[in-house]
């Protein structure tokens, strides 16, 4: 362990070695990173845990600086722990540089099967009592975090003394399609809102696929930037400052040059920034997989959905007049094609599309017998995960109390962090 300051808080670093299968202990073992902070005023105190569950997949859990956002709450009476979950961050990492190290697609497609969030929650009570001596904890779960603070309530919840989960309830029982089939009217919905906010953008976003569509630029990364490649720039629309940012992306895509229009150098620069996966892979490989567990295959569930949503199909706008809807949180099979971070994935991805064994995710029965306290904020509007889902999963849950809003979107917990933060202890605690 290592441990050093930061103002206001003490860091220390962890380093644990978990099985890559817990069903066999014995088998090959990888590394997990977690950092402990801890109040500096209160470094020796005998306080109780909090584990964070970053968002994702994919994501290592936020660096934070002393006391920013909802860590100056967590630590007036935590001693925190952000995880870096299996194959994120400094955990032992999953991408294109070290899944050969495994075999080939079929190999390196069994390993990806390790990193759902059932894994995540066995790596958890794992490293626990490590850490506790054996008491239960706080888990705090954002977004695909809560996924898998959910998964913890169904099977070990003798590890949990409380659940908190922002903007991310998950469906029960809802099938990778279904999924999508809610999400795509959401995402037209904020489409909509982000065009009402800035006409202009309408006809700039139809220029800007209309030279995508003739040219087929490849960025310097080596990105090749394609007309649907460039929709799902409106991943950023789920975000509380997202349509701004996307405006401000858009405004300066033209530059002139002596043969004419082209792709400004900064709107290049800040497209590949944006769309490159070449830090969390896992979330473009895995991010179907969080929702497999009915025994069939999710099969690029997201590019079969957006055929029943016609007003998604670039060819089919640009060969018309309507304005270009951009897409959301979905992966695509030309996700593959156009990132060189996922390139070498492809043959890996399609063999995890069409596996069909995954396990159960949550227990219905056990949920309904819950006896944890639990609160969740359930963001109004939310792009990224259906709100009808969240509030029918949050009466499946015995106890689970709501907080319903629209003061923020997905990004509550990093946006109005302490707020939030405040609101979900009160509520868990019976004082709102």
């Amino acid at each position: 362990m290592t441990s050093y300051r930061q103002p206001g808080v003490v860091l220390t670093d962890h380093r644990f070695t978990v099985p890559l299968d817990h069903a066999d202990p014995s088998g090959e073992r990888i590394e997990l990173f977690a950092r402990e902070v801890v109040a500096s005023a209160r470094a020796e105190a005998d306080l109780p845990w909090l584990v964070y569950l970053e968002g994702g997949p994919g994501f290592g859990a936020r660096r934070f600086i002393g006391r920013q956002a909802w860590l100056g709450r967590a630590l007036e009476e935590f001693r925190v722990l952000l995880l870096d979950q299996r194959g994120t961050g400094l955990s032992t990492p999953v991408n294109r540089q070290t899944l050969p190290l495994h075999g080939g697609p079929e190999q390196q497609a069994g390993y990806l099967g390790h990193f759902r969030a059932d894994s995540i929650v066995r790596d958890c009570e794992t490293i626990r009592p490590l850490l506790t001596g054996g008491a239960p904890w706080t888990v705090l779960g954002q977004s695909f975090g809560g996924f898998c603070a959910t998964h913890y309530l169904s099977t070990a919840p003798e590890g949990l003394e409380t659940v908190l989960i922002t903007g991310g309830l998950p469906s029960l029982d809802a099938t990778a399609d279904e999924v999508y089939r809610a999400a795509y009217p959401r995402v037209a919905r904020k489409v909509e809102a982000f065009y009402a906010r800035y006409p202009q953008d309408i006809g700039a976003a139809r220029r800007i696929a209309e030279y995508l569509a003739e040219h087929r630029p490849v960025l310097p990364t080596g990105y090749i930037l394609t007309p649907e490649a460039f929709q799902s720039l409106g991943i950023m629309l789920g975000g509380g400052d997202g349509s701004h940012q996307l405006h401000y992306l858009l405004e300066n895509a033209f530059v002139r040059t002596p043969k004419g229009p082209a792709l400004s150098d900064a709107f290049q620069e800040s497209v590949a920034t944006a769309l490159s996966y070449a830090g969390h892979p896992l979330y473009a490989v895995l991010h179907e997989a969080i929702y497999g567990q009915d025994s069939r295959p999710t099969q690029w569930a997201a590019e079969r959905v957006r055929g029943e949503f016609a007003r998604f199909d670039a060819a089919k706008t640009l060969a018309g007049e309507g304005p270009l809807y951009f897409t959301g949180e979905s992966i695509h099979p030309w996700h593959f094609d156009s990132d060189p971070a996922l390139r070498p994935l492809r043959e890996a991805a399609e063999l995890v599309a069409a596996h069909a064994d995954w396990s159960p995710l949550y227990d219905p029965a056990r949920l309904a017998a819950n006896e944890v306290p639990v609160a969740a904020a359930v963001y109004h509007d939310d792009m990224y995960v259906d709100t009808e889902h969240s509030l029918r999963t949050a009466r499946a849950i015995r106890g689970l109390r709501t907080w319903v809003t629209d003061e923020y979107e997905h990004d509550g917990l990093r946006a109005g962090g302490p707020h939030v933060l405040d609101r979900l202890l009160a509520l868990v605690r019976d004082e709102d």
